[in-house]
């Protein structure tokens, strides 16, 4: 195992991160202040209690994953598609570094930037609403696993997008309105039967479904079953990683 070569890449990465902070750390954050102020202000005036939990409290794990999805996806996609159009990436390739490395480097950095994020984010909703974690270990294990998750996905879309607007293309078009329908913001039994069955077939309801369980123990689906979505989610991008770099994919064009 390269070590070193894993090291320069993550640090890269991150200090990237930290070079562009008002877009990476301060927009998130602002973003979920906005959204406590108009979900949790005006509709949760009208929506006291969602399954005995408040509103307010209610829709925060949603925005973390939110913002855990759309950060994870931007960051991953970003940092393999720059080295792309710039050419760097036959440097990289051409290093002694195994695809497992590089994806370590890129994926691991994408992964620690959603984190610190939702991390952010959870000490910001701290100043709205009263909130407890009734299982931090879980809440830690559902966090981690969705960002390595999505991170990998946005791997993905880095490699196979071919300029900058197909970045930006599966993240707004795609992600974001799965996350706004997949029950952030209400329960899934507050829809009517034949909306509750169509929901069912979006796979963001899984994830913030077991992300909400571990704050307060109620979800829409179990807790196993949310499980073993996200699991499956990251074996199918692993799996399709590994074959990108098998076959060349986009990398040695």
């Amino acid at each position: 195992m390269n070590y070193h070569a894993i090291k320069v890449i993550y640090k890269f990465e991150m200090l990237r991160a930290w070079n562009t902070f008002l877009q990476t750390i301060a927009s998130p954050v602002i973003s979920t202040s906005l959204y406590f102020v108009v979900f949790g202000s005006a509709i949760g005036s009208r929506i006291q209690q969602v399954e005995g939990v408040s509103y307010g409290a209610f829709i925060v794990p949603g925005l973390m994953m939110l913002s855990l999805l759309t950060q994870s996806i931007s960051n991953a996609s970003f940092g393999i598609y720059f080295p792309r159009f710039t050419g760097t990436i036959y440097e990289v390739l051409s290093a002694p570094i195994s695809f497992f490395e590089i994806l370590l480097g890129y994926v691991g950095a994408a992964a620690s930037k959603s984190l610190i994020i939702g991390g952010i984010i959870l000490f910001t909703a701290g100043f709205f609403v009263d909130l407890s974690i009734a299982h931090p270990v879980w809440m830690l294990a559902f966090l981690v696993l969705t960002s390595i998750t999505f991170s990998l996905l946005g791997f993905i879309i880095g490699i196979w997008a071919d300029n900058f607007e197909k970045l930006q293309l599966i993240p707004l078009l795609v992600i974001t309105p799965l996350v706004f329908l997949g029950g952030s913001f209400y329960s899934v039994g507050m829809l009517p039967p034949a909306w509750q069955t169509v929901t069912l077939f979006n796979p963001v309801l899984y994830l913030i479904s077991g992300f909400r369980w571990s704050f307060f123990e109620v979800s829409d689906v179990s807790v196993g079953l949310s499980l073993f979505m996200i699991l499956l989610f990251l074996t199918i991008c692993i799996a399709i990683v590994w074959w990108m770099f098998r076959t060349g994919y986009r990398l040695k064009q």
